[in-house]
């Protein structure tokens, strides 16, 4: 049995990967909110997924 993979305790366990494609602008484009707002890139998309569920509610 491996062991238990030490790292920082979180409360939102992200365990799921999912592979995108994107063409080069839309690349260049989460690149630069990236870069700008100082997060990764998969915050950057976690945060638009989370902007446009937030849409459909209203």
């Amino acid at each position: 049995m491996a062991a238990k993979k030490l790292g920082r305790p979180t409360d939102c366990l992200k365990d799921i990967d999912i592979k995108i494609r994107f063409d080069k602008g839309t690349a260049d484009m989460l690149q630069e909110c990236s870069d700008t707002m100082g997060i990764t890139r998969a915050e950057v998309v976690r945060r638009g997924v989370r902007k446009m569920y937030d849409d459909l509610k209203k």
